[in-house]
This record gives structure tokens, sequence and C-alpha cells, in this order.
């Protein structure tokens, strides 16, 4: 049995301005030339497979597109609700598509009825989509506990029940459990959505100790928690944090022994990520700098004085620049002070208004531009003598 485990698609979503529609085609083409030569059985999609909760048109027929292809190539798909989804529309006729090889989890309801793959001991793929826990735990019980840990630890409860259900009755399953949540022990990035309000955000590794594996999603970074617990990550990077990150899906292979192999299986981008820092002319100098020319590149500069024109210059060499920080060197003039202490400093109206210039774009007034202050100040001055 070969599954696919991917998540968090986040189809739709931008990348500091940038539509992401093309490169989440080209990456959905990836996925599928993967089902096709590896023989894949089923894919998972651990949670978040929209950006939001109400998708674009052209967004909605991309993933049309895509379970249809998958399931074309002789895969299942098997999809569950993250806490960027809406579950009421991603499930929509979930009852219609299972009998073309799609299986939507997302409700409560369908947490104790898996997907049965494969023959002799079947992996039973039990989908827990992203429980809210104020609003989960009233319907999941009254002893409930309204935290993360509370509603996934009585998801699992019931799954758990479920096999040894199917074990006493001569029909034992390998349970594989996805979830879209975050374990103790994973690493975040900048684009993951905190999950900390309404509970506390981790839930412990140990609930999942005993399944043949766990597909986690949430988390953008591919990880491994434990030998059968595992992040797939997000197939896309989806901030500059990911920029060193491995992205694509995770190859599982299970037998009737039980999990046998996980194997990263990579995903290229259409443009790489690249995190620069320097003073403006070290960076435009740098021989070794050339791949980022082609990239899209988050750029800090350390020169003493904010550059003039500094995102064009930057942008003639690094075109793909989508966001320029400044951060001058410790010890630099003015670094960490506060606009209150440089204008207790200021001697006239003179110093006021070129510290204020100064101030919001870390960089002294010009001699023209104090040439002008002045002009403007010696008028307003005029103006009110002679009232």
């Amino acid at each position: 049995m070969r599954i696919l485990h991917t998540s968090d698609w986040h189809l739709g979503r931008s990348f500091h301005g940038v539509g992401m529609l093309d490169a989440q085609r080209a990456f959905l083409a990836q996925l599928l030339d993967t089902v096709r030569t590896s023989a894949v059985d089923a894919v998972l999609i651990s949670g978040d497979v929209y950006d939001r909760a109400l998708p674009g048109v052209d967004v909605v027929r991309l993933l049309d597109q895509a379970l249809a292809d998958i399931t074309a190539a002789g895969a299942r798909v098997i999809l569950t609700s993250g806490n960027h989804d809406s579950a009421a529309r991603l499930g929509f006729g979930g009852r219609i598509f299972e009998q073309g090889g799609v299986h939507l989890r997302t409700g409560i309801e369908a947490i104790t009825a898996p997907v049965l793959l494969g023959e002799g001991t079947p992996v039973a793929v039990y989908g827990i989509p992203y429980l809210e826990p104020r609003l989960a735990a009233p319907e999941l019980g009254p002893d409930v506990s309204p935290t993360h840990t509370g509603v996934l630890g009585e998801a699992v409860r019931r799954i758990r029940e479920d096999v040894a259900r199917r074990e006493a009755a001569g029909a034992p399953v390998l349970p594989l459990v996805m979830a879209h949540t975050f374990a103790s022990g994973g690493i975040t990035s900048d684009s993951e959505r905190d999950l900390s309000v309404g509970g506390v955000g981790a839930v412990p590794l140990d609930l999942f100790s005993g399944f043949t594996y766990a597909a986690l999603g949430h988390l953008h970074g591919r990880q491994e928690l434990a030998p059968n617990v595992w992040y797939s990550g997000s197939p896309l990077p989806y901030s500059f944090s990911e920029a060193r990150q491995s992205k694509g899906g995770l190859l599982v292979e299970i037998d009737d022994g039980g999990l046998t192999a996980v194997t990263p299986v990579p995903w290229k981008a259409p443009r790489n990520l690249q995190v620069l820092r320097g003073t403006l002319e070290g960076l435009l100098e740098d021989p070794h700098l050339g791949t980022a020319e082609d990239a899209w590149c988050q750029v800090t500069l350390t020169d003493e004085q904010r550059p003039p024109k500094a995102m064009e210059r930057i942008r003639s060499r690094f075109p793909g620049t989508l966001v320029l920080a400044f951060e001058p060197p410790s010890g630099s003039r003015g670094v960490n002070e506060s606009y209150s202490t440089r204008l207790a400093r200021a001697t006239d109206d003179l110093d006021v208004c070129c510290g204020f210039l100064d101030h919001v774009r870390s960089r002294e007034a010009a001699p023209e531009e104090r040439d002008l202050f002045a002009e403007v100040l010696g008028k307003v001055n005029a103006a009110e003598v002679s009232k």
C-alpha cells in the first residue's frame, strides 16, 4: 500500500502580493506525476486545502481539476478540513464524491467512519477535521475540555474504540489517523495561523502512539516527530522563513505488518526564495549572489543611513525583491532612539523638521532639503509677524 501524505495546499494564497495560482498548478502537476510513477493508492490532504473560507471561482476550479486528475490516475483522495477552510463548504457533496473515490472528512460525525484501503489487513484511514475547541467541545460531550488537547483527545479516543471493536469482531485494521493540529515538538513557520486562541495550542505527541501512521497538517515545514508521526509540510513555501525548507510530499508505504517506509518526495517550486542581508552597495556588487537574481527576495539593508531609492536600486539587480527592510548596525546614529528623545535635543523649528524627516526615513536631511525647510519656515514666520 502506497499513500502520498500531503497537507496545507492553501490554494488561492498570495505571496507578498504575488498571486500563486500558477505555482500551485505546477506543484499539482508534479503531485500527479508522483501518483502515476509511484503507483500511489491514495492521496491524503491533511487540512488547509484552501487558503480562505470563501475561495475564488478559479481556485475552486483548480481543486476540482486536481481531484479529477488524481482519481483518473487510479488513486483515491482522502481530504480533511483545516483551520483555513470552511468545513461546511468543503464538505458539500461528500456522500456523492465517495462514489468517485474522493472522501471528505469535514465533520465530527465522520471521525469514526474510516476509509478502508487494501486487501488482507486493510489500512483504515481516520480523518479528523480541524476542531475549533469552543465549538467542537459541546458537540463532543459535556465533559470534554474546550482546549485543543481536550477535543482532539476525545476524537482519538473514539477512533481507538472503533479500532478495538473491529479487532474484537475479527476484522483487524492498521489504523492511520489524519489531523490538522500543532503537536508538541513541531517547528513552526511564519506563514501558519496561530491555533492557540480558544485553548492551549500544542497537543501531546503521545496522542498518536499506537497508530500505524499519523499524517499531520498545519505546520509548513516537513518534519518527523516520531517514526510514525510526520508533518508533510506545505508543497510550496508561503513565507521567507521557509526559504531553506525542502518542499513536497511524503510517500508512506505500509504492508500487513505495519509501516515499512516514509520517503520524502521533492517538488520544485517555480521560483526559489532568497533572504539577503548587507549594505546596498555590497549586495549589488557581490558576485556570489547570482542565484538570487531570478528568485523572490527578502532584503535587509544594513547601511548606516537608509539609501535613497533603495527599492529601485535593489531591484535593478534582484527584480524579484518583494520585501525590503532597513536595520542599521547597532551603535549607528539614532538606532533605538525614540522620536521624543530626538525632539528634546532640537534647538529650533528647523531642527524639529529635519529631525522628523530623519526619524521616519532613517536618513539625515540633505543640504537642499534643509534649505527648503528653512525657506518654508521663513515664510511662515514672516506671515505670523505680518498678522
